[in-house]
């Protein structure tokens, strides 16, 4: 899973041990050598998507990590492009790695929380990356609530989500294994790490846009492949702010 120049098991560990800031802060330097990080076709597929929705002026890149999606925003973005995080690593790992660029949009990296952006309504677009697995079910409302409280009247917000493993199947196991695995450790070990997969699924995801006053349509992603009922394996959701 892992090249030589991503994290030992050892470092691994830690990290696992860790509150999730902390941990991250940890990871963050061989962060990109592990299979963590966003691959590039699905930041290539959410960016022609992107591109067609626009123009876009300012967009904000929620939960950032390294910076690996906002290629996504300078492609789009015309003026300002904003990545928060709450781990300082990630964002120090994200400056050394995403240089400014001349002729693109003014680009800025921001510590802070998810769940208590410190932003007005100032951006057209907020895009994130694999992040959701970080906050509870129950947070989401309150995390949706700041993105579109983030978001000018009109303004989208839109990430990239694969279809369930089907059950049965070797990801589902896998899947289900880590879930079981994190709720066994955040039983016995303190502080928390939150990282689940199997909650964050399109109809709960949906109902909770639309509470937080977003209307929810769907873009296939076909590019990223299809199941075996010609399904796309992956999709993006666009939330318009109403």
């Amino acid at each position: 899973m892992f090249t030589r120049e991503g994290p030992t098991l050892r470092e691994l560990t830690q990290q696992a041990l860790s509150s999730v800031e902390r941990g991250y802060d940890l990871l963050a330097p061989k962060f990109d050598h592990t299979p963590f990080r966003t691959p590039d076709a699905v930041l290539d597929a959410t960016a022609a998507a992107v591109r067609e929705l626009g123009p876009f002026h300012s967009g904000l890149d929620l939960c950032c990590g390294t910076g690996a999606g906002m290629g996504v925003l300078r492609q789009v973005c015309r003026t300002r492009a904003v990545g928060v995080d709450l781990s300082a690593g990630m964002l120090t790992v994200a400056r050394r790695a995403q240089p400014v660029a001349d002729g693109g949009p003014r680009v800025n990296w921001v510590r802070g929380d998810a769940r208590a952006l410190p932003f007005g309504p100032v951006f057209d677009l907020a895009v994130s990356f694999g992040a959701f697995g970080h906050f509870l079910p129950r947070e989401w409302p309150g995390v949706f609530a700041r993105v579109h409280a983030v978001l000018r009247p009109g303004g989208r917000f839109v990430f990239p989500l694969a279809a369930p493993a089907r059950p049965g199947s070797s990801l589902y196991w896998a899947v289900a294994a880590f879930d079981a695995a994190m709720r066994v450790r955040n039983l016995l070990w303190r502080p928390a790490f939150v990282m689940y997969y199997r909650p964050f699924r399109l109809t709960e995801v949906r109902a909770e846009l639309v509470r937080a006053g977003f209307s929810v349509r769907l873009r296939d992603l076909p590019e990223l492949g299809l199941r075996s009922d010609r399904s796309p394996r992956c999709r993006l959701v666009v939330a318009t702010r109403v």
